[in-house]
């Protein structure tokens, strides 16, 4: 954790250790951007988050109780889960799954596929003990990228803004709406000076794909939505009274006129 130190010391896997500076963090992720000043080090290959798999093998990387460089091995067991640990803020939780042991020390490290390009990174378990209990979850690297892009470029995390009150669909709120679809996800209510109302989203919409791409979740369409940015013009398809309407949204950031 970054938040409560003063210092910050990077070790590497030579052994080499660097004051490091923190240039941004984003509690609704729960991630932080350090930086130090080496040359000639050698860096991941990032990976693509959205192509990886459930059933995927992966390898989760850390120092769990202090046990350097430790490697554990795993499955993909399921994707855009939300599992309500980040308490601050508006939290974007739709980590990747694996059973890959993770355990106090896991954190900020790599998940990676069995080609060892970064597809996730390490951020919690969920576990009655306090140490692994079969499930751990990482932040998926396309996330990742876009937060970290404005932590460097701006020290925080410019986050677009839909305006939405939403729901999953399931089989007990299509009942209650009286509507044949179970999958999407239902717009409760919106704010009027959000992106969403501004571009002709109404109560009671069902959002189907954002870009071309399936939404079944609200973690899927919080983070369709996190990982783009502010002035971004995208595509929402959404079920109104029975027949699918594409809209255009403008995105804009929270509280921008």
């Amino acid at each position: 954790m970054v938040e409560f130190a003063d210092d910050y010391t990077i070790t590497l896997h030579d052994n080499r250790e660097f004051k490091a500076r923190l240039v941004g963090t984003d509690p609704s992720t729960d991630m932080a951007v350090l930086k130090i000043e080496a040359n000639d080090l050698p860096a991941v290959e990032l990976g693509n988050s959205d192509a990886v798999k459930v059933g995927e093998w992966v390898l989760a990387v850390g120092n769990p109780f202090d046990l350097t460089s430790t490697v554990t091995a795993g499955i993909i067991s399921a994707k855009s889960r939300d599992i309500n640990i980040i308490r601050r803020g508006a939290p974007i939780e739709s980590f990747i799954q694996t059973d890959a042991a993770v355990n106090p020390g896991n954190s900020g490290g790599a998940l990676v596929d069995a080609n060892g390009r970064l597809i996730g990174i390490n951020s919690a378990i969920a576990t009655p003990t306090g140490t692994f209990a079969g499930y751990s979850f990482a932040i998926p690297v396309n996330l990742v990228k876009r937060i970290a892009d404005d932590l460097i470029k701006y020290g925080k995390y410019k986050r677009a803004y839909l305006g939405v009150d939403i729901a999953t669909m399931d089989s007990n709120l299509a009942n209650e709406l009286n509507i044949p679809y179970t999958q999407g996800v239902w717009i409760k209510a919106l704010d009027p000076q959000g992106s969403a109302a501004r571009s002709g989203v109404q109560p009671n919409d069902i959002i189907v794909k954002l870009n071309g791409k399936n939404v079944t979740t609200v973690p899927e369409l919080q983070e369709l939505v996190g990982r783009s940015k502010a002035g971004d013009d995208v595509a929402l398809t959404v079920v109104r009274n029975g027949k699918e309407k594409n809209i255009g949204v403008k995105l804009k950031s929270r509280g921008e006129d």
